[in-house]
């Protein structure tokens, strides 16, 4: 039997998953293949949706669905924690002592955040990064009644690229909507010379900031909180005063990608191939999503355009045939949407060649990503977009 084990159950492992039954169906059935996937809580959680618990728009509950429910019936659903890789006798070992061989491998482990990265985050700075978190900055907003509010980003790359901008944007319309905004300053700091890695997205967005008098501070890197003088301050050594601090915490990738020597420290990101989406020198270990060290938006969408291509490859290999490079080779496809506020939204499109050009913002792509939200369950992870 050729094995096939995936690990994570995200939106990239899971569809994953489920096109490799497509292709792979009638070797499944057979016995000639086998099909895994490892996820850590068996519960798919839709993580865009975090920012929308933050804004008071939406309800964790409605974020996650047993993995079960999205995975075809021909995939067995391994509920563990991964200890170790060893990638030359092609084993992966769980936290309980399970062994699972495999033939073919696929990454598809996400990235984790690590607040404890800088000291007093936990108790000062609010974020969006989990469920639990997106609440208390709600309860932070309700109890918000106005000072200053500084958002930023802690360290990078982070998932999301968009959402802390979109983050400052909707708190900004909701202070205006709650007569708050005259007793209010919003200041956002970003880590590099401009309002956003692409430079044209930055040049569409630095105006907008302008226009709802959001504060720019380019090249802020976040060193410490002080919670005694309530400053947040930088490496470059600026200060900025808060009376709520949203940050995006530190990101980095699994530790056992590390403690394998699969991905090389401090980052965790796995070294990948642009194109093939294989990692390192494996020939049989593909890697997709958050995992990576592609220079592109750690974001369901960039997985979403991935998943295709390392099933592909996949398939060759076990079919004993070349590559369709046309289905098999990652251009660096990605597509968002981003939310501007007063229900106005963009989108942005782009590639490894062909950096996105942002429509003018409106309604139609705001009640875009409101639709792509609500279909997400029945589309994307069992591949039908």
């Amino acid at each position: 039997m050729e094995r096939i084990l995936i690990l994570g159950g995200g939106v990239g492992g899971t569809l994953t998953a489920n096109l490799l039954v497509k292709k792979l169906r009638a070797r499944i059935d057979r016995g000639e293949v086998g099909l895994s996937v490892v996820d850590t809580t068996g519960q798919h959680v839709y993580q865009p949706g975090f920012m929308y618990i933050a804004m008071g728009g939406e309800r964790a509950a409605n974020l996650q669905r047993p993995e079960r429910s999205l995975l075809d019936k021909r995939v067995t659903l391994v509920i563990g924690e991964v200890e170790r890789i060893d990638a030359e006798h092609q084993v992966v070992t769980l936290t309980d002592g399970r062994p699972l061989g495999y033939e073919q491998l696929v990454l598809a482990t996400g990235s984790r955040i690590v607040p404890e990265a800088i000291e007093h985050f936990d108790t000062e700075a609010q974020h969006f990064y989990t469920a639990e978190a997106a609440a208390r900055l709600r309860v932070a907003l309700d109890e918000f009644n106005g000072g200053r509010i500084v958002l930023g980003i802690a360290g990078m790359p982070y998932k999301c690229p968009p959402a802390p901008l979109e983050v400052a944007f909707l708190i900004e319309a909701e202070m205006r909507q709650r007569g708050l905004r005259d007793r209010t300053t919003i200041d956002y700091c970003s880590p590099i010379g401009r309002a956003f890695t692409i430079e044209s997205v930055s040049e569409m967005v630095t105006p907008i900031l302008a226009e709802k008098a959001i504060e720019l501070h380019t090249f802020f890197n976040v060193e410490a909180i002080d919670p005694e003088r309530k400053m947040v301050q930088s490496l470059e050594g600026e200060e900025l005063p808060y009376d709520l601090l949203v940050l995006v915490p530190p990101h980095k990738g699994q530790q056992f990608l590390m403690d394998s020597g699969l991905a090389p420290a401090p980052g965790g990101w796995l070294p990948t191939d642009r194109a093939t989406l294989k990692v390192g020198d494996w020939p049989n270990i593909y890697a997709l999503g958050d995992a990576t060290d592609l220079p592109l938006s750690k974001a369901g969408s960039t997985a979403h355009f991935e998943a295709p291509v390392v099933t592909e490859r996949i398939v060759a290999a076990i079919e004993g045939r070349k590559v369709d490079h046309k289905h098999g080779d990652y251009l660096g496809k990605v597509m968002c949407f981003f939310e501007i506020g007063d229900g106005k939204g963009t989108l942005l499109q782009f590639d490894y060649t062909h950096p996105p050009r942002p429509p003018k913002p409106n309604q139609l792509w705001h009640l875009g990503k409101i639709v792509f939200n609500k279909t997400y369950w029945h589309t994307v992870p069992k591949g039908r977009v």
